[in-house]
């Protein structure tokens, strides 16, 4: 690009821009700079895709702050900078505060945390431009002297518009903005956003369909990739034994300490907070200068380590997808995807943030763990490196937000007609094929709901005496859920949280889930205190957790590349090919070594010599051991989740069963009666007609606990229902039974369908298969291939160790308890201390007795009963466990004080422990670590 060219699209700006541009150092714009001006310095709409970093930000407000500049700054708001994080403020103030400053304008921040004096102040005397998020607009369009102040909107700027198209917040903003011309008139918009695969259909969301610039900067010429599955060395194993994980996770722990020491800033991402948390933990335990960042985090946390690493005192930053957004953490020059990122639009965007600052390419490493990840991230490497990325899911006809959104056209006017109304909502894009009839419907179950009143005489809508309350209190589209902290009974400790749809949806004892890279089993779940009791699994090694956290879906697209890739592999293995053959080829396809495509390649080998169809992108292969039947499909998240669904409902309502499904991008596993087989699966997937696959999950979903959480969320959006606390069935039961034909029943099955199926693809699958032009075969027994799916979610997991970590855990806990000791002789000895504290035989200072009770410091009554002198039934039996607890007490001294400290172990199962004679303290603590986990398990019932 040469300076001249460069200088062309500066040209579009006026002479005080210019200066600026001088005084701040551009002496050269970059790409989206230099395509981007010339048409939004003209007015034009405008969507600029590019990565982050490439001067985004100052790319849509170079010209808007131009037009500002040479327009005259109006009374009221001149340009609203919209962004979906409150993070992305702080970043956006930094860098627009100074142009305000240089050109004589005042910028502005508002979102939920600005204080009440500021918000007054900008209503009074509004900035000319105000950044601020999509629910604080939503807030904005109803106060009066805001919408004085709105009315003089010429610009809005939306920024990561990708991050709102797909979802229900986007769709509500995109009749905000709909509602802000009926107070404005139209405006320049302009979107920002990250790599999509339909930027002209994101572009139609931006403006309602009212035309758009698109400008895109292809990024995939300067993006390198390289997937690595790291080698096991022996190093690693010493390494396993200092961090207590696997030596193959310590490979990759290695690995990654030695990317981030070969560079000078680097960006791990992964794709859980818990992994993030397992990770981080154990660099910690290397010492290494990494720093850990994510949603869960508190604000102050987040910020202190993106100044620590743009300051350049972290190497490398461990982060989760909020670190797309955006979030300006300086020069990056490697970035790190800890196993497969599972969209190609997911690598663009964060292999993006390295080396642009000089238009250098930038580099990405995908560090994966098993043949499923390694086929995963070569695919999507391979694609991203062609710039096949995904499409965006607009997120159209969503009935709940047509309702929140008819309320804010009421606080508008107050009273208008229906007609206007609907107008308005159907000139946002994701909401033009609404049905005027569905829109009708809408409004009376708000009218019915008392939220607003309608009058079918006058054909008007306008305030009711809930209008007010209900529109504040549903500012936001994001669903309102409760979080039930997980406590670890063994250790006496919080592990984590989990969200309210999971515990509703999964939880329930006995359960299995991973987090923080271990695996945990529900032992009980406390309504009352939202609560989730468990306890560490022991050996995790080949237990599947029956929830992994959310996965990023995984898109059709990809999975069937991956079963490419295996047929590829299989037909080579076939015709006589080595391992090391066909890997040294894929290296030739695909961005990565011999060693990684090998161990990959080293599954199909096996399932070749076993003499087994193959599944892939032709062919399904269902196999079947005991009561475990897999459909190895390679169809992406949603199209087999549909299929999943479909199976389990058709299966149980043949057998009067229910049927147990784990589904992921290659696999759907169903655990079935004994009577059913292979055949039977796969007879329902040549018979079943296409066309009932969305009516026959309907019928399914009605008693699903996913519909009927969906339902209450919904409703809550509708007026129809304030808040819904709690796991009572029967009253959801209830719920639904009421609701079912309504609006509200229909937006809750679509938003399921939306969210987490793909009928289309699935009907089309069944298509597909019925006309012979999808192979379907069965394999009668377990292949190497369909059990690859099952240390899914289980990378940080620590099988070699981890009853090691816990036990350790366990003493260091009880060691630390505090324990009353109670002479039983002189009954006048009493004393509280901790456990560590005791010695080998306590003995009472006063009498010199060994007959010590060891007792909970609230222990007053027990120690009451056996002073009272005349006793009551209950006072004997207190007083008899008293002096059963101080006879084991003196015959095994302090172990039998360390067992009696230990949660709901009394004195029957203390003698229990201590007389299995362990000669060693880590088998006496796992022993006490089984009562207490026997206890967790069974206290509901005592």
């Amino acid at each position: 690009m040469s300076e001249t060219r460069g200088m062309d699209a500066f040209a579009h700006l006026g002479d005080e821009v210019r200066a600026a541009l001088s005084e701040r150092g551009f002496t050269t714009p970059t790409e989206p700079q230099r395509r981007a001006i010339p048409a939004l310095a003209d007015g034009k709409n405008g969507l600029v895709v590019a990565p982050t970093g490439t001067g985004k930000t100052e790319t849509a407000m170079l010209p808007v702050l131009n037009s500002i500049v040479e327009e005259g700054a109006p009374e009221g708001f001149a340009a609203l900078y919209v962004t979906p994080l409150r993070a992305l403020n702080r970043d956006m103030r930094e860098r627009l505060d100074w142009w305000g400053e240089t050109l004589g304008l005042d910028v502005d921040v508002r979102h939920g945390d600005t204080t009440q004096y500021q918000r007054k102040k900008q209503a009074d005397d509004p900035p000319d431009v105000l950044v601020t998020t999509p629910e604080t607009l939503q807030a904005m369009l109803t106060g009066e002297k805001l919408r004085d102040g709105l009315a003089d909107v010429r610009h809005v700027v939306v920024d990561e518009v990708h991050e709102l198209a797909g979802a229900k917040r986007g769709a509500q903003l995109s009749i905000g903005m709909e509602r802000l011309v009926e107070l404005a008139g139209d405006f320049q918009r302009i979107g920002l956003s990250a790599t999509v695969g339909d930027p002209k259909e994101v572009g139609a969301f931006l403006t309602g369909g009212r035309g758009c610039e698109i400008i895109e900067v292809d990024v995939t010429s300067k993006v390198e990739f390289s997937v690595r599955e790291p080698e096991v060395t022996d190093s690693d194993e010493r390494l396993s034994n200092e961090l207590m994980t696997s030596p193959s996770m310590a490979s990759h722990v290695r690995t990654i300490r030695e990317l981030v020491e070969e560079h000078d800033s680097t960006l791990i991402f992964v794709n859980t907070r818990q992994t993030a948390e397992a990770l981080g933990s154990r660099f910690k335990e290397l010492d290494a200068n990494i720093g850990v960042h994510h949603g869960s985090l508190s604000k102050e946390a987040r910020i202190e380590v993106e100044n620590q690493f743009k300051a350049g005192d972290l190497d490398g930053l461990l982060c989760t997808s909020s670190m797309e957004l955006g979030i300006d953490v300086g020069r990056i020059d490697h970035v790190v995807q800890y196993s497969s990122p599972r969209e190609v639009a997911r690598l663009l965007q964060r292999v993006g943030r390295a080396g642009h600052r000089r238009d250098e390419v930038s580099h990405g490493t995908v560090i994966t763990g098993s043949p499923d990840d390694t086929f995963e991230a070569l695919a999507i490497a391979r694609r991203a490196g062609e710039g096949d990325v995904e499409t965006t899911q607009i997120h159209h006809g969503s009935l709940d937000t047509v309702a929140n959104q008819i309320v804010g056209v009421v606080m508008d006017f107050g009273e208008t007609s229906a007609r206007h109304a609907y107008q308005i909502v159907t000139r946002a894009y994701p909401f033009h094929d609404l049905a005027e009839e569905t829109f009708r419907e809408v409004a009376m179950e708000l009218h019915n709901n008392r939220v607003i009143y309608v009058d079918d005489e006058d054909d008007t809508v306008s305030k009711s005496g809930g209008t007010w309350q209900y529109y504040y209190a549903n500012l936001s589209m994001i669903p309102d859920e409760e979080t039930y902290a997980v406590y670890d009974m063994a250790a006496g400790r919080q592990v984590g949280t989990l969200d309210e749809r999971f515990v509703v949806n999964f939880a329930e004892p006995g359960a299995t889930f991973v987090q923080r890279g271990e695996m945990w089993r529900i032992t009980n779940i406390d309504e009352e205190e939202e609560e989730v009791n468990v306890s560490p699994i022991e050996d995790p090694a080949g237990e599947v957790p029956s929830w992994t956290g959310q996965e990023i879906p995984v898109p059709y697209e990809v999975a069937q590349e991956v079963g490419e890739m295996r047929e590829v592999a299989a037909d080579q293995f076939d015709a006589g090919a080595t391992r090391e053959g066909v890997a040294r080829e894929f290296t030739a396809r695909y961005p990565t070594d011999e060693y990684t495509a090998g161990e990959a390649l080293e599954q199909v080998e096996y399932h070749v010599d076993g003499g087994h169809a193959m599944p892939s992108d032709d062919r399904i292969v269902v196999e079947q051991e005991g009561r475990t039947i897999v459909v190895n499909a390679a169809l992406g998240h949603e199209a087999n989740e549909t299929l999943g669904r479909l199976l389990s409902a058709l299966l149980g309502q043949r057998t009067g069963s229910s049927v147990g499904l784990d589904v992921g991008p290659y696999r759907v596993e169903l655990d079935v009666p004994a009577r059913i087989s292979a055949n039977d699966v796969v007879d329902l997937l040549r018979e079943t007609d296409p066309e009932h696959v969305e009516p026959l999950l309907e019928l399914s979903l009605k008693q699903s606990e996913t519909l009927k959480f969906t339902l209450a969320q919904v409703a809550a959006k509708f007026g129809a229902l304030k808040r819904w606390k709690g796991r009572d069935g029967v009253g959801l039961s209830r719920l639904l039974g009421a609701l079912e034909d309504t609006p509200v029943y229909d937006e809750a099955v679509r938003e399921v369908f939306h969210r987490d199926l793909d009928v289309e693809r699935a009907s089309e699958v069944l298509d597909a298969i019925q006309a012979g032009d999808l192979d379907v075969a069965i394999v009668g027994e377990r292949t190497t291939v369909g059990v690859g799916g099952r240390s899914s979610g289980t990378e940080l997991l620590t099988p070699e160790n981890a009853d090691a970590s816990v036990v350790q855990a366990v003493e260091e806990r009880i060691q630390d308890d505090r324990v009353k000791l109670f002479c039983t002789h002189c009954e006048d000895w009493e004393h509280e201390t901790k456990v560590r504290r005791v010695g080998d035989q306590p003995e009472c200072p006063h009498c010199g007795s060994t007959r010590i009770a060891a007792l909970s410091p609230w222990a007053d009554d027990a120690v009451k009963a056996v002073r009272a002198d005349d006793k009551d039934d209950e006072q004997r039996d207190r007083t008899e466990r008293v002096f059963r607890n101080a006879s084991i007490v003196q015959s095994h001294g302090k172990k039998a004080v360390i067992a009696l400290s230990a949660r709901g172990v009394g004195p029957r199962n203390a003698a229990r422990v201590i007389n299995r004679h362990r000669e060693n303290d880590e088998d006496f603590y796992r022993d006490i670590l089984e009562r207490e986990r026997e206890y967790a398990r069974t206290k509901a019932f005592w």
